[in-house]
């Protein structure tokens, strides 16, 4: 990254500030890097103090400069409570600057109303000198990765920019938008959603000329909650995750999943052209599973225009037939060839939220501890289905959502009766997955809920052994992954 100091003063101050002259020390500035976590300042970086319910980034301004971070964008009403002890220059973005080459060897504070507002600012900005078809994803789960799949498959052809990690908020994905360099063709970029109008205010940074749509679930429905009258108790996720195309432009594409009817529906929506990509008889770009070699991946059968074509790709798990659909959607609306596709989806290591290792005894745990939602464990447990030996599902408490709670859980359990050898559930929304599996006839002594991690991993140790296979899985706020980890260890020596 490098970004002129005087040209992120003038995106913050905007058209009433673009013509001010700025001093000499402020136009030879760069900026190395831009980052909202202390921990990853380095020499030259921004340093973008955000206000939290639980953190103030203010707090840790002292921080970032001890990290090498010469500048730092602070809130004007907040910053003095967390005033660093070491000299620094100030700068008010609203006045003129009056800085002097005094300063020039003191970090740089740089005042605005709000750094968030001036972060979408700066980020916005920067996205507007840049000539690259960006594509923007959104739904309930599946959301990572497809961003994985879709940028190394779009890489092939196109030098392409992609959403690190899971930077898809309102304070993540501008740090990614300003990773954005003229040689970047495409950018792939991931949008997540907490509140309605989320995905809309991204969009408007990222300004996508394609929009893929997942599908649609009951994730974060306690926040988003239902509407008033509506029939579909999804109608609130519905409508939020339906900003990605209606805010595509007329010449731009909706990217939309014809299997899933909620997000069939927002082709009404959008004034963007439809592509619709599934199993569906009247998709655009269709697929067919020819082979399911559990964690191996697929083997599958895509079809669209004139086109025919076989590949294997190493995802694990049917569902993920939407994801190589929207990706293949994707490539061919950017021009690839069946060829170029083909060879891209070859070149997919796997899933990178969906990882299997081996356990102290032999065992194969396959760690799926990123998250949950309803969808995504019920497809998880169908990967746990097809594999061998004692087949042991390690399920926790799937959060935000909401009224529907209950339900959801119980269907859970209902899969994993289906799936599952063995089940082990923790939290106090785990034991709703142990009543859905016993009513759906697994035998109560195949299932144990347990009170704690601790518990849990007690639990397996007893029952599973070399050549079993075992699901850990559940929302982020359980850390269940501290399971997949202790198993992996073995049992602590004292």
């Amino acid at each position: 990254m490098e970004l002129r100091l005087a040209d992120v003063l003038g995106d913050i101050r905007g058209s009433r500030g673009a013509a001010r002259p700025v001093p000499q020390i402020i136009g030879q500035s760069i900026i190395r890097d831009v980052v909202i976590d202390s921990r990853l300042a380095t020499p030259g970086s921004l340093f973008v103090a955000l206000g939290g319910a639980t953190v103030d980034g203010h707090a840790f301004v002292g921080r970032a400069f001890d990290a090498g971070a010469s500048m730092a964008l602070v809130a004007r009403d907040r910053w003095r409570s967390y005033a660093p002890s070491r000299p620094v220059t100030v700068i008010d973005a609203a006045d003129d600057a009056d800085v002097t080459a005094a300063a020039a060897d003191r970090p740089l504070v740089i005042v605005v109303t709000d750094p968030l507002t001036s972060l979408h600012a700066i980020a916005a900005a920067h996205r507007r000198r840049h000539q690259v078809r960006v594509v923007g994803i959104t739904g309930s789960v599946g959301k990572t990765s497809t961003k994985e799949v879709m940028a190394t498959v779009l890489a092939r052809r196109f030098r392409t920019l992609k959403t690190p990690r899971s930077y898809n908020s309102a304070a993540t994905l501008p740090l990614v938008l300003l990773h954005l360099r003229p040689a970047h063709e495409v950018a792939v970029i991931e949008m997540g959603m907490y509140l309605p109008g989320d995905i809309s205010r991204l969009a408007a940074l990222a300004q996508p000329l394609l929009g893929v749509v997942t599908n649609v679930g009951p994730s974060h429905l306690e926040r988003v909650g239902s509407i008033e009258g509506a029939t579909d108790p999804l109608e609130g996720i519905t409508r939020a995750k339906s900003e990605l195309p209606a805010s595509l432009p007329g010449h731009g594409v909706a990217i939309l999943n014809a299997d899933d009817q909620r997000v069939r529906g927002m082709a009404g929506i959008t004034r963007a052209r439809i592509v619709m990509y599934g199993r569906a008889d009247d998709a655009d770009v269709r697929g067919a599973i020819l082979a399911d070699r559990g964690l191996e991946g697929l083997r599958v059968r895509i079809t669209y225009d004139a086109h025919t074509f076989d590949c294997a790709v190493r995802l694990a798990g049917a569902h993920h037939l939407a994801t190589i659909l929207s990706v293949v959607a994707v490539a061919r609306e950017l021009g690839m060839t069946p060829d170029e596709i083909s060879a891209g989806l070859g070149d997919v290591a796997g899933d990178i939220r969906l990882q299997t290792s081996q356990g102290a005894r032999g065992e194969v745990i396959i760690d799926d501890t990123w998250n949950a939602a309803p969808a995504s464990m019920i497809a998880a447990l169908g990967i746990l289905a097809g594999q061998s030996g004692r087949r042991v599902a390690v399920l926790g408490d799937m959060r935000e959502i909401g009224a529907i709670e209950v339900e959801e859980h119980r269907r859970v359990g209902a899969a994993a009766a289906g799936c599952a050898d063995w089940l082990i559930t923790c939290g106090e929304r785990g034991r709703w997955i142990s009543e859905g599996a016993q009513d759906a006839g697994m035998p109560g002594d195949r299932i144990i809920h347990c009170g704690g991690l601790a518990a849990a991993i007690a639990a397996v140790r007893q029952i599973t052994g070399a050549g079993d296979h075992i699901l850990v899985k559940g929302s982020r706020a359980m850390a269940m992954e501290q399971i997949a980890d202790a198993l992996r260890a073995g049992p602590s020596r004292t």
